[in-house]
């Protein structure tokens, strides 16, 4: 897929994408303005990420734009100047400028994020100057400057509300500091109330209607793919990871982002290992650019086997990953946003240990998961039935994945798309389709 970068600096001289089949040039009459005949056809994604990256919001946003190429709508990706194109039917990739040449984006609010979002929000500006679109999707902090340029432009403005900004940052230093998170909770206000529909985060919904109740708002309930992997693969994994045959491994795979509590699964490690010494605790997700994870006793825990600390996989390679474990485990300690991990956990015929927290609970219940108090205490004794009641741990974890298989299949989600986009045109006065 060809690049265009649009800002005022570009890093690489590339071509234009080509126009979308049997759409308009720039600066032709737009004889199929989905406004006009009552369709929504045109999308403009606006997602301010490394795209794509085997990781949280990118693979939230790669699953969203193919159920939309299955759909056959025609749509623009406007995202940062780092990642990798794919392939999505009626796609073209738009990236904003680079100034400062970098070449990768850490997870979470960084002042690297914070620099690509102004000249994304430049090109955002340019390429609604220079095509019209009949819906603007924009993923997180873009949706602040598309909710100006979308009333300006008379397209309709859905809000993919990944997490909420405003409950993030008021737990990042200064960011906490009076009168900081009341400032964060207006501007998030501001916000809901220039979107034409609000779609979030399983999770969040709650927060969204507390806040402004008279939004419209619908959830993502995103995919889970069973994880297929065979025993070849599991076998030379454990090998890799230097694991003999005997040992339990429990699992947990996603970002090291304080939010996550990995403070607290790592405290609970010593408490499972001296009850059940052959358990190793594998951490799949870190990141040179966050290191192996600080918290107290993890470096003791490393040299002595007990804990193994991954790098962030392939997506591809997630499946032998989650096979390999015994007990899949969300420790999250807080946040709105259901992670996007969990999905996959209850399609992974796997038992889950996960922290009791609202978040949590949206998709998760006792018949399917153990859920637990957020301390370490708790979790280890989560962890302990799991692995002392092997006939309950195969109870849960059948349960899962029949609930996954029920509940988040590929063409349900497809149609879940298809559903939005067409309450977004009701919203904004027109009858998608």
């Amino acid at each position: 897929m060809a690049q265009h970068d649009e800002g005022m600096v570009p890093a690489v001289a590339l071509d234009e994408p080509p126009p979308h089949p049997e759409l308009p040039h720039d600066g032709e009459e737009d004889c199929t303005d989905g406004v006009a005949d009552g369709h929504i056809r045109r999308i403009l994604v606006v997602a301010p990420q490394p795209f794509y990256e085997d990781r949280g919001t990118p693979i939230a946003v790669r699953q969203v734009l193919q159920a939309l190429g299955e759909l056959g709508r025609s749509v623009d990706l406007l995202t940062f100047p780092v990642g990798e194109d794919i392939a999505v039917p009626r796609l073209r990739i738009f990236r904003s400028a680079n100034p400062l040449g970098f070449r990768s984006v850490p997870i979470g609010f960084s002042a690297r994020k914070v620099v690509l979002d102004v000249p994304l929000a430049i090109a955002l500006r340019q390429r609604l100057a220079r095509e019209r679109y009949d819906c603007i999707h924009a993923v997180e902090e873009a949706a602040f400057p598309a909710a100006l340029l979308a009333r300006r432009h008379g397209v309709p403005l859905l809000y993919d509300m990944q997490s909420s900004l405003a409950e993030q940052l008021a737990r990042l230093g200064p960011f906490g500091w009076p009168p900081v998170p009341s400032v964060l909770n207006a501007m998030e206000r501001w916000l809901l109330r220039r979107s034409s529909l609000v779609v979030t985060s399983a999770g969040l919904a709650a927060r969204v209607q507390a806040t402004v109740p008279e939004v419209p708002v619908r959830e993502w309930l995103f995919p889970s793919a069973p994880a297929e992997s065979s025993a070849g693969d599991v076998q030379a994994l454990r090998e890799a990871l230097g694991l003999s045959g005997r040992e339990s491994v429990v699992l947990y795979s996603g970002s090291f982002e304080a939010y996550q509590g990995l403070a607290e699964l790592i405290a609970a490690i010593p408490v499972v290992r001296a009850r059940m010494p052959d358990t190793t605790f594998v951490l799949v997700g870190a990141e040179r650019a966050n290191g192996l994870v600080a918290h107290t006793g993890a470096e003791s825990l490393v040299t002595s086997g007990a804990l193994r600390i991954v790098d962030r996989q392939p997506r591809d390679r997630m499946p032998s990953f989650l096979a390999l474990a015994d007990v899949l485990v969300s420790p999250r300690a807080f946040g709105g946003n259901l992670p996007l991990k969990v999905f996959d956990y209850l399609a992974a015929g796997r038992p889950i240990v996960a922290t009791d927290i609202p978040t949590h609970r949206t998709v998760l219940a006792e018949d399917r998961a153990v859920l637990v108090a957020p301390h370490s205490e708790a979790l280890a004794q989560g962890i302990l039935a799991v692995l002392g009641e092997p006939a309950r741990a195969r109870r849960l974890a059948a349960a899962a994945r029949r609930y996954a298989r029920i509940h988040f299949g590929w063409s349900g989600f497809v149609r879940s798309v298809e559903a939005l986009y067409a309450e977004v045109g009701r919203h904004a006065g027109v009858a998608a389709g």
